[in-house]
């Protein structure tokens, strides 16, 4: 429990110490009383609205990545469903990792009884982003490959495709700054399983690269994520190539 005292609290301290004040000078005393009490009374009734500002401000300082996750992270399934299991899940994970450390202990009370309301603000904000069409990236897995090495490209990589045969799983190899990227491509309806992040580690000790990522137009699933948290792999859409830079991360 915060050891700070409750506003109803506040303004029953305020009116003990204020009304005798009142007795002592008269109309100035509970005049000033009165103020005193609106100022805390209006501090107390704002704060949800303080709050919700705060965490808009932080929600929307990562607004290109919170709308680059939303699009990764919702698929169609075979029967014309939107899933967005992946997206709910990274929406929660973002508040309890990014919004309420930020917060901190002050507005704890209102962590717990505004999370629905949090939920929405991070939803509206990766919402408000317009990102590039999807449809621009192509649906043939070559011409996807050369999609994906041509944002590296604008990104300051040089970047060659693997031959066909032989790749041992990397369809990319980049290098930009000293630095060495091996990359997989997957272009998807659904999720990427655990089988490409296999892949792209196995490849990356094969291409000697220094980091490894599968990049694709759809989400991963739950154990390709914990598999890449592991190996070091990274997952990325493709919207996030052309301002990769490996060694800010």
């Amino acid at each position: 429990m915060s050891g700070k005292p409750s506003p109803v609290a506040r303004l029953f301290w305020t009116a003990v110490i204020g009304c005798p004040f009142g007795f002592w000078y008269g109309t100035p005393g509970f005049a000033a009383t009165g103020v005193v009490l609106t100022l805390v009374l209006t501090r107390h009734v704002g704060r949800p609205g303080r709050f919700r500002a705060r965490v808009r401000r932080i929600a929307r300082a990562h607004g290109e990545t919170l709308a680059l996750r939303r699009r990764q992270e919702s698929f169609c399934d075979a029967y014309g469903n939107r899933i967005e299991d992946g997206w709910l899940r990274e929406r929660a994970y973002f508040l309890d990792r990014t919004v309420l450390p930020q917060i901190g202990p002050r507005y704890a009370d209102l962590a717990v009884s505004e999370r629905e309301r949090m939920l929405a603000i991070v939803e509206a904000e990766a919402a408000a982003v317009a990102l590039p069409d999807e449809e621009e990236a192509p649906e043939s897995g070559l011409d996807y490959e050369r999609f994906c090495a041509e944002r590296l490209v604008e990104a300051g990589w040089r970047a060659h495709r693997t031959p066909a045969s032989g790749d041992q799983g990397a369809d990319i190899v980049a290098v930009r700054d000293g630095l060495r990227l091996v990359v997989q491509c997957k272009r998807l309806s659904k999720p990427v399983g655990n089988a490409a992040v296999q892949e792209a580690a196995a490849a990356q000790r094969y291409w000697a690269g220094d980091r490894a990522a599968v990049v694709s137009n759809a989400g991963f699933t739950p154990a390709a994520r914990r598999l890449a948290t592991a190996t070091g792999v990274l997952l990325l859409h493709h919207d996030a190539l052309a301002a990769l830079d490996l060694a800010a991360m």
